[in-house]
């Protein structure tokens, strides 16, 4: 996913976000389960106080229902008090059903089943007293669809009992088993009074009276012993009265004999008085659970805002202190990237601008450490920032020191090679005023114009040293001159064709610069060109100043190449020694924002290259001012250009350019090439061996005259010299 690109921030907030929702979610989870037995707790005394007090009444009136419907079972006769019995188990109903309505939600999935059983048991109250009303059924059978309603309603009081609570739970299904108890007593009395009345009891009734002792001895066991001890001790007592032992004496009788109780007035006292003790002691445990319900119930409560009151604080505290130390670490981190940001954005790239420029810089002021507050690791990463900065800046300062020792070792060899050219000049300007042959004279002008280019490489190395070439005039140069200037110092000038141009000069002090730019740009094309064709330079005065125009008949770059150069030409960067394949292009880049000149290259719409070269009005000179500044408006030209211009003629051209003529200026006896002879009156005397030297001896002088007044004109530099 795209959190590889997300802030240090929002990682943090993820990071610190996990722990506080399993956090939240812990205490929501253990905050549910004490609120459950809180709420089993409260729903358990809203049960008993609504469908626990109506059931339990209910219960009593059909216990009391049966008892009458035994006798009419007996004795076939339907009575008032049966009639009225009647109308008391149908209030009861009543009753427990408004109670059902009245618990409301306290009424769960369990308890709803339950309550679904004995409201379909209580409607089929009706059939057994229809039965038991017309005679269809018989004793026991009519005693026993009580007991089922009954049986209904005890299941009720299992579903009643649902609290979380294990001791109070233990105490109510003791107290239900003694409940239980005290009904199978009532069965005992309902069919031992049936068989007081005929006095007689069948094998059948005799096996469910034994059955109702047994579950009634087992459930007595069960109940005392799971009741404490203050719940256990009143049944303790009420089964060491005289009732309880009567009782026991004569269900014991019975189910020997199989016959009904002899005494039927003593089974009678028996059974009220220990039945009525009974429902009082029940009703009274029942209270006392109920109340100890609703205590633990209160305390359980108090207990969950406790529990769930500093839970709930522990979770903010957690929060609180999470997002601080999210905020704190985000600052810190922060700070470090705000510091390492302007570190590599700023501080270092303003060192290396300096350095550039030829400042000096020191490394221990420059190179401080990076102040950031906070954890150890966070220090750590800022002192390894601070480390690395010292040894960025003091690499910097080496390599601008590696850069300037390599620049200075540059110009030496420059200014010492540039030197010897200068005396290989003047060798070659004594060997030519020596010379009389024609053939030694064009070796040496080709060994001149080879020192020519010589001169213009060593003066690249001074101009990518940063220095000055050294080279300079007083006067303005005509823009002519220095397009001459600039085709006489390549190797192929023959193929370069310059055009007419309107009247302008250069400033003297860029002039030797821009002949240098001219001659890199012209020799360029000459390389990337057919040898065939001509490379055409051309120019005109513009109101932004003098625009030249350099074009070839090449295949061209592509447009990516040419934006490339372009952009090198606009903004120079620094100059790699590795990168010395394009060695003249960083000394026109150079040379052009030296002087402020725009040097752009296009695709010619003949195929090849055009490039364009705009000099900045602040440069150039109006032919006016220059005519008015050298009289005749012919400044001198660049050194060694002056006597070649005049070791031309311009009658023997090739392509615009002047081109030096072989035996030119020789009389016709030193000229190689037969001429024919001419009429004996019309031809000129023969001139002597002495006359040719004269020749070129004023040729020579001329020459000489002409390099002293550049000279005067254009003091060149300590490494010119």
């Amino acid at each position: 996913m795209g959190s590889r690109n997300r802030s240090i921030r929002f990682k943090i907030f993820l990071l610190l976000l996990l722990p506080l929702l399993s956090l939240s979610a812990l205490w929501g989870f253990v905050l549910n389960l004490t609120m459950g037995d809180a709420q089993s707790l409260l729903r358990a005394n809203t049960l008993y106080d609504t469908i626990g007090v109506t059931s339990t009444d209910l219960g009593l009136q059909l216990q009391a229902e049966r008892v009458r419907s035994a006798e009419a079972l007996t004795t076939r006769k339907l009575t008032e008090v049966l009639g009225g019995q009647r109308a008391r188990t149908d209030k009861a109903v009543a009753d427990f059903r408004q109670a059902v309505t009245d618990a409301g939600g306290a009424v769960g999935d369990d308890l709803s089943r339950s309550l679904d059983n004995l409201n379909m048991a209580l409607d089929r109250l009706a059939l057994i007293r229809s039965d038991i009303d017309n005679g269809i059924s018989s004793r026991l059978v009519g005693l026993t669809e009580y007991n089922r309603v009954l049986d209904a309603i005890f299941q009720l009081y299992d579903h009643l009992i649902s609290v979380s609570d294990l001791e109070i739970f233990q105490q109510a299904s003791s107290l239900q088993a003694m409940g239980m108890a005290r009904e199978y007593i009532a069965r005992e009395h309902a069919l031992a009074i049936g068989a007081l009345a005929d006095r007689r009891l069948t094998p059948q009734e005799t096996a469910a009276f034994t059955e109702y002792a047994a579950s009634r001895k087992f459930l007595h066991s069960r109940g005392l012993a799971g009741l404490e001890v203050t719940l256990r001790r009143p049944y303790e007592q009420i089964f060491a009265t005289e009732p309880f032992l009567t009782f026991a004496t004569m269900e014991s009788r019975v189910i020997k004999t199989g016959a009904p109780p002899p005494d039927e007035d003593g089974w009678h006292r028996a059974v009220d008085k220990l039945t009525a003790r009974l429902d009082d002691l029940g009703k009274t445990s029942s209270d006392t659970l109920a109340a100890r319900t609703s205590q633990a119930a209160t305390g359980t409560v108090v207990e969950i805002a406790i529990a769930g009151g500093l839970g709930l604080i522990a979770v903010l505290a957690s929060i609180i202190i999470s997002v601080r130390f999210g905020r704190r670490l985000a600052g810190e981190l922060a700070g470090l990237r705000t510091a390492a940001v302007e570190l590599s954005r700023e501080r270092l790239p303003d060192i290396v601008a300096r350095l550039r420029r030829g400042e000096d810089v020191d490394v221990r002021k420059e190179a401080k450490s990076i102040k950031v507050s906070g954890s150890a690791e966070i220090t750590d990463v800022a002192r390894a920032f601070g480390y690395v900065q010292r040894t960025a800046v003091t690499a910097a300062v080496g390599q601008a020191a590696l850069r300037r020792g390599v620049g200075q070792v540059f110009l030496n060899l420059a200014r010492r090679k540039q030197g010897l050219l200068h005396r290989q000049l003047a060798l070659l300007d004594g060997m030519q005023r020596r010379t009389h042959a024609p053939d030694r004279l064009e070796e040496l002008f080709r060994l001149d114009h080879l020192t020519t280019r010589m001169r213009r490489h060593a003066e690249s190395l001074i101009v990518l040293s940063g220095a000055a070439p050294g080279r300079a005039w007083r006067k303005p140069v005509p823009v002519i001159d220095i397009v001459r200037a600039a085709v006489a110092e390549i190797e192929d000038y023959t193929r370069v064709s310059v055009e007419t141009m309107p009247a302008g000069a250069i400033d003297g002090t860029a002039a030797a610069d821009v002949t240098h730019l001219l001659a890199e740009l012209v020799e360029n094309a000459t390389i990337y060109s057919p040898p065939d064709t001509v490379v055409q330079v051309r120019g005109d005065l513009v109101s932004n100043g003098y625009v030249i125009e350099i074009e070839d008949k090449g295949l061209g770059l592509p447009a990516t190449e040419y934006a490339r150069f372009n952009a090198l030409l606009a903004a120079p960067p620094e100059f790699d020694l590795a990168d010395s394949d394009q060695l003249g292009l960083f000394v026109v880049a150079t040379l052009a924002q030296r002087h402020g000149i725009k040097v752009l290259l296009r695709r010619s719409p003949f195929g090849g290259t055009t490039v364009i070269v705009l000099v900045p009005r602040s440069v150039v000179t109006e032919q006016s001012a220059l005519e008015a500044a050298g009289g005749d408006g012919k400044a001198a030209l660049p050194n060694r250009t002056r006597k070649k211009a005049l070791a031309v003629v311009s009658s023997g051209t090739h392509a615009g350019l002047p081109r030096r003529v072989r035996q030119t200026n020789l009389a016709p006896q030193l000229n190689n090439v037969p001429t024919e002879p001419e009429p004996a009156p019309e031809q000129p005397a023969e001139r002597s061996p002495d006359e040719v030297r004269d020749l070129f001896s004023a040729f020579q002088r001329g020459t000489q005259r002409a390099r002293e007044e550049a000279s005067e004109e254009g003091p060149m530099s300590k490494g010119d010299a």
